[in-house]
Protein backbone atom coordinates (compact mmCIF):
# COMPACT_ATOMS: atom_id res chain seq x y z
CA UNK A 1 0.00 0.00 0.00
CA UNK A 2 1.81 3.38 -1.22
CA UNK A 3 3.12 5.80 1.96
CA UNK A 4 5.21 7.48 -1.62
CA UNK A 5 3.45 8.74 -4.23
CA UNK A 6 4.70 10.37 -7.45
CA UNK A 7 2.83 12.83 -9.60
CA UNK A 8 4.24 13.78 -13.46
CA UNK A 9 2.76 16.69 -15.85
CA UNK A 10 -1.03 16.83 -15.86
CA UNK A 11 -2.21 19.58 -17.62
CA UNK A 12 -5.68 21.20 -17.64
CA UNK A 13 -7.02 19.67 -20.66
CA UNK A 14 -6.11 16.24 -19.13
CA UNK A 15 -8.18 16.89 -15.66
CA UNK A 16 -10.68 18.18 -17.56
CA UNK A 17 -11.61 15.49 -20.17
CA UNK A 18 -11.75 13.06 -16.86
CA UNK A 19 -14.05 15.22 -14.50
CA UNK A 20 -15.24 17.49 -15.80
CA UNK A 21 -13.06 20.13 -13.91
CA UNK A 22 -13.05 23.70 -13.50
CA UNK A 23 -9.36 25.15 -13.17
CA UNK A 24 -8.79 28.01 -10.48
CA UNK A 25 -8.76 31.33 -12.26
CA UNK A 26 -5.33 32.42 -13.05
CA UNK A 27 -3.81 29.53 -11.41
CA UNK A 28 -1.34 26.71 -13.46
CA UNK A 29 -1.60 23.10 -12.90
CA UNK A 30 0.44 21.46 -10.25
CA UNK A 31 3.57 21.31 -10.93
CA UNK A 32 5.20 17.74 -10.87
CA UNK A 33 6.11 15.99 -7.46
CA UNK A 34 8.09 12.75 -7.32
CA UNK A 35 8.44 11.85 -3.51
CA UNK A 36 5.11 12.71 -1.94
CA UNK A 37 4.52 11.44 1.17
CA UNK A 38 2.30 11.30 4.16
CA UNK A 39 1.63 15.21 5.93
CA UNK A 40 2.41 16.78 2.78
CA UNK A 41 -0.55 18.93 1.25
CA UNK A 42 -1.07 17.87 -2.27
CA UNK A 43 -3.92 18.21 -4.41
CA UNK A 44 -6.90 15.89 -4.70
CA UNK A 45 -10.42 16.44 -6.98
CA UNK A 46 -13.35 16.62 -5.31
CA UNK A 47 -16.73 18.23 -5.66
CA UNK A 48 -16.63 21.55 -3.99
CA UNK A 49 -18.09 22.27 -0.71
CA UNK A 50 -19.67 25.52 -0.10
CA UNK A 51 -17.33 28.83 -0.36
CA UNK A 52 -14.82 27.72 -2.85
CA UNK A 53 -14.22 29.54 -6.31
CA UNK A 54 -16.89 27.88 -8.20
CA UNK A 55 -20.47 26.40 -7.19
CA UNK A 56 -21.22 23.95 -4.81
CA UNK A 57 -21.20 20.61 -6.52
CA UNK A 58 -18.69 21.34 -9.27
CA UNK A 59 -15.37 19.43 -9.74
CA UNK A 60 -12.82 20.96 -8.24
CA UNK A 61 -9.02 20.64 -7.42
CA UNK A 62 -7.85 21.83 -3.91
CA UNK A 63 -5.02 21.02 -1.96
CA UNK A 64 -5.35 18.86 1.07
CA UNK A 65 -3.21 17.08 3.78
CA UNK A 66 -2.52 13.43 3.45
CA UNK A 67 -3.55 12.15 6.46
CA UNK A 68 -7.45 12.48 6.96
CA UNK A 69 -8.60 13.83 10.36
CA UNK A 70 -11.39 12.87 11.29
CA UNK A 71 -14.63 15.23 12.39
CA UNK A 72 -14.67 14.55 16.19
CA UNK A 73 -11.08 15.08 16.25
CA UNK A 74 -10.45 18.26 18.78
CA UNK A 75 -7.09 17.60 20.03
CA UNK A 76 -3.35 19.11 18.15
CA UNK A 77 -2.68 17.61 15.42
CA UNK A 78 0.88 16.64 17.27
CA UNK A 79 -1.29 14.49 19.50
CA UNK A 80 -2.29 12.13 16.70
CA UNK A 81 -0.97 8.97 17.22
CA UNK A 82 -3.46 6.55 14.75
CA UNK A 83 -2.42 6.21 10.96
CA UNK A 84 -4.91 7.48 8.66
CA UNK A 85 -2.90 8.26 5.53
CA UNK A 86 -4.91 5.29 4.09
CA UNK A 87 -7.84 3.58 4.87
CA UNK A 88 -9.18 -0.11 4.01
CA UNK A 89 -12.06 -0.24 2.01
CA UNK A 90 -14.03 -3.30 3.75
CA UNK A 91 -13.99 -0.96 6.89
CA UNK A 92 -15.76 2.20 5.55
CA UNK A 93 -19.13 2.10 6.35
CA UNK A 94 -18.22 0.46 10.15
CA UNK A 95 -14.99 2.77 10.62
CA UNK A 96 -16.10 6.12 13.06
CA UNK A 97 -12.85 7.84 11.34
CA UNK A 98 -13.78 7.08 7.83
CA UNK A 99 -17.58 6.59 7.73
CA UNK A 100 -18.67 10.05 7.32
CA UNK A 101 -16.01 10.95 4.67
CA UNK A 102 -17.63 8.05 2.79
CA UNK A 103 -21.13 9.17 2.72
CA UNK A 104 -20.24 12.90 2.44
CA UNK A 105 -16.72 13.56 1.35
CA UNK A 106 -15.33 11.34 -1.92
CA UNK A 107 -12.44 12.71 -3.75
CA UNK A 108 -10.06 11.49 -6.44
CA UNK A 109 -6.13 11.98 -6.27
CA UNK A 110 -4.36 12.34 -9.42
CA UNK A 111 -0.96 10.60 -9.44
CA UNK A 112 1.10 8.72 -12.13
CA UNK A 113 2.29 6.06 -9.53
CA UNK A 114 3.38 5.05 -6.74
CA UNK A 115 6.03 3.30 -4.59
CA UNK A 116 6.70 -0.38 -3.11
CA UNK A 117 9.55 -1.80 -1.09
CA UNK A 118 10.07 -4.80 -1.04
CA UNK A 119 13.23 -7.44 0.57
CA UNK A 120 14.40 -8.18 4.11
CA UNK A 121 15.04 -4.88 6.85
CA UNK A 122 17.94 -2.73 5.81
CA UNK A 123 18.32 -4.18 2.31
CA UNK A 124 14.65 -3.06 0.88
CA UNK A 125 14.80 -2.20 -2.47
CA UNK A 126 11.86 0.11 -3.72
CA UNK A 127 9.85 -0.39 -6.88
CA UNK A 128 7.78 2.51 -8.83
CA UNK A 129 4.02 0.93 -9.76
CA UNK A 130 2.50 2.73 -13.03
CA UNK A 131 -0.48 1.88 -15.38
CA UNK A 132 0.78 0.92 -18.55
CA UNK A 133 -1.06 2.59 -20.89
CA UNK A 134 -2.34 5.40 -18.92
CA UNK A 135 0.65 8.40 -17.95
CA UNK A 136 -1.96 9.54 -15.28
CA UNK A 137 -4.52 7.92 -13.33
CA UNK A 138 -6.75 8.36 -10.15
CA UNK A 139 -6.94 7.07 -6.55
CA UNK A 140 -10.18 6.46 -4.63
CA UNK A 141 -9.95 8.64 -1.74
CA UNK A 142 -11.82 10.90 0.85
CA UNK A 143 -11.40 13.88 2.39
CA UNK A 144 -12.90 15.80 5.32
CA UNK A 145 -12.40 19.74 6.67
CA UNK A 146 -11.32 19.96 10.47
CA UNK A 147 -10.78 22.74 12.78
CA UNK A 148 -7.04 21.89 13.91
CA UNK A 149 -5.34 23.99 16.25
CA UNK A 150 -7.71 26.93 15.39
CA UNK A 151 -7.75 26.68 11.54
CA UNK A 152 -9.55 24.97 8.87
CA UNK A 153 -7.79 22.76 7.16
CA UNK A 154 -8.88 20.01 4.60
CA UNK A 155 -7.20 16.55 4.46
CA UNK A 156 -7.45 13.04 2.81
CA UNK A 157 -6.50 9.29 2.73
CA UNK A 158 -6.16 7.12 0.34
CA UNK A 159 -8.48 3.97 0.01
CA UNK A 160 -6.80 0.30 -0.28
CA UNK A 161 -7.86 -2.94 -1.72
CA UNK A 162 -6.57 -6.16 -1.52
CA UNK A 163 -3.63 -6.85 -3.98
CA UNK A 164 -3.73 -8.34 -7.81
CA UNK A 165 -0.87 -11.37 -8.71
CA UNK A 166 1.36 -8.66 -9.75
CA UNK A 167 1.66 -6.59 -6.25
CA UNK A 168 1.42 -9.48 -3.97
CA UNK A 169 4.77 -10.02 -4.48
CA UNK A 170 5.20 -6.82 -3.67
CA UNK A 171 2.66 -6.01 -0.93
CA UNK A 172 -0.46 -7.38 1.02
CA UNK A 173 -3.13 -4.08 0.04
CA UNK A 174 -2.48 -2.00 -3.05
CA UNK A 175 -4.64 1.53 -3.48
CA UNK A 176 -8.44 1.52 -5.25
CA UNK A 177 -7.30 2.52 -8.18
CA UNK A 178 -10.12 4.06 -10.63
CA UNK A 179 -10.77 3.86 -14.14
CA UNK A 180 -11.79 7.31 -15.99
CA UNK A 181 -15.41 6.36 -16.60
CA UNK A 182 -15.68 5.69 -13.19
CA UNK A 183 -14.98 9.20 -11.97
CA UNK A 184 -17.75 10.78 -11.40
CA UNK A 185 -19.18 7.88 -10.17
CA UNK A 186 -17.09 7.95 -7.33
CA UNK A 187 -17.75 11.56 -6.42
CA UNK A 188 -21.28 11.54 -6.50
CA UNK A 189 -21.50 10.56 -2.69
CA UNK A 190 -25.20 9.81 -2.83
CA UNK A 191 -24.23 6.66 -5.13
CA UNK A 192 -23.63 3.95 -2.06
CA UNK A 193 -23.49 1.29 -4.49
CA UNK A 194 -19.87 1.66 -5.16
CA UNK A 195 -18.26 -1.98 -3.63
CA UNK A 196 -17.42 -3.26 -7.30
CA UNK A 197 -15.04 -0.35 -7.86
CA UNK A 198 -12.80 -1.84 -5.11
CA UNK A 199 -11.93 -4.51 -7.04
CA UNK A 200 -7.89 -4.51 -7.98
CA UNK A 201 -6.95 -2.80 -10.87
CA UNK A 202 -6.48 -5.51 -13.69
CA UNK A 203 -2.60 -6.59 -13.52
CA UNK A 204 -2.10 -6.89 -16.81
CA UNK A 205 -2.57 -3.20 -17.13
CA UNK A 206 -0.15 -2.34 -14.46
CA UNK A 207 3.99 -2.53 -15.04
CA UNK A 208 6.68 -2.07 -12.19
CA UNK A 209 10.29 -1.29 -11.83
CA UNK A 210 13.34 -1.07 -9.68
CA UNK A 211 13.87 2.18 -8.88
CA UNK A 212 16.67 4.89 -7.33
CA UNK A 213 16.83 4.31 -3.69
CA UNK A 214 17.49 7.79 -3.17
CA UNK A 215 13.74 8.04 -2.77
CA UNK A 216 13.78 6.21 0.25
CA UNK A 217 14.07 9.59 1.80
CA UNK A 218 11.36 12.53 1.22
CA UNK A 219 14.05 15.44 -0.01
CA UNK A 220 14.71 14.14 -2.71
CA UNK A 221 12.95 14.68 -5.76
CA UNK A 222 13.10 14.98 -9.48
CA UNK A 223 12.33 12.92 -12.45
CA UNK A 224 15.11 10.66 -11.83
CA UNK A 225 13.27 9.37 -8.99
CA UNK A 226 11.58 6.95 -11.03
CA UNK A 227 14.01 6.01 -13.99
CA UNK A 228 14.80 2.25 -13.52
CA UNK A 229 17.88 1.12 -11.00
Amino acid sequence: MPGRFFRQDISWDDYRETTGLVPPPGIEPPEPAYNIAPSQFVPIIRMAPEGEYVPPGTVQLAPAYWGLIPSWWNKPLSEKKFSTFTARCEDLEFSNTFRRSFRHHRCLVPVSGYYEWTGPQGHRKPHAIGLRERPWFCFAGLWNRAMIDGSEIDTFTILSTRPNRMISDLSSRMPVILKASDHLRWLNADNRKVSDLYAPYPAAEMQAWPVNPAVGNVRHQGAGLIGKA
